[in-house]
């Protein structure tokens, strides 16, 4: 089961998504809270495998939240959750340590769906958002030579999909793999990048023009 903890200030939002979090086959919820003030606490105390952050929230703001969490418990991992998809609280949640930066839906399985792949090493990131980080990075170390590093042509195949913010779910569809498969193509990646996450993943395929 994978233990889920939300943090969001709308209370008909985290009324809903909470409900829908609770009833979502592999999810167990453990609590939805209106602010991020003390987030630490709660975290210790329902001991979450994925943390649900809105981004803007009264009191600290669900980046400075992040930053906390990831200090204090860095294997903890935190899904950030936004109306909004600008440059700078993009690149503020990525340095930040966010395993994923989702936009808010009206479909409450597109959440469900992005916790699960973070659970299980991905990252959700929407095209528009996914976008954004490419163009970040890429006038970042636009005069980066390239890196080379022992991918197999599947696992390219698989990164060039994670560089277009694509879930598991559909880089499996896109590429006629299984999910399991997928994971353990990520996995493999992750190792050989020598990253954590799927962002940091990302940002060395970018950085070492890993992927056309």
């Amino acid at each position: 089961m994978i233990r889920v903890v939300l943090f969001e200030d709308n209370k008909s939002l985290r009324q809903s998504l909470g409900l829908y979090l609770a009833s979502a086959d592999g999810l167990f919820f453990c609590g939805a809270f209106p602010d991020a003030n003390d987030a630490l606490a709660k975290i210790r105390k329902h001991k979450p495998d994925v943390v649900l952050m809105d981004i803007q929230m009264p009191g600290i703001s669900g980046i400075e939240a992040l930053q906390k969490i990831k200090a204090a418990l860095p294997a903890t991992k935190v899904l950030m959750q936004t109306v909004y998809e600008d440059e700078h609280r993009v690149f503020a949640a990525i340095c930040g340590g966010a395993s994923g930066y989702v936009l808010k839906s009206p479909d409450p399985e597109v959440i469900v769906q992005a916790v699960r792949d973070v659970y299980n090493g991905g990252a959700q990131m929407s095209p528009t958002i996914a976008a954004k980080v490419l163009g970040m990075f890429q006038q970042q170390f636009v005069q980066t030579q390239p890196t080379y590093v022992d991918l197999t042509d599947r696992e390219r195949e698989v990164l060039s999909c994670m560089v277009k913010g694509m879930s598991y779910k559909l880089i499996a569809d896109a590429c006629c793999l299984s999910y399991h498969t997928v994971h353990w193509h990520v996995k493999n990646i992750y190792e050989k990048l020598h990253v954590n996450s799927a962002p940091e993943a990302v940002a060395k395929a970018i950085e070492g023009k890993l992927v056309s």
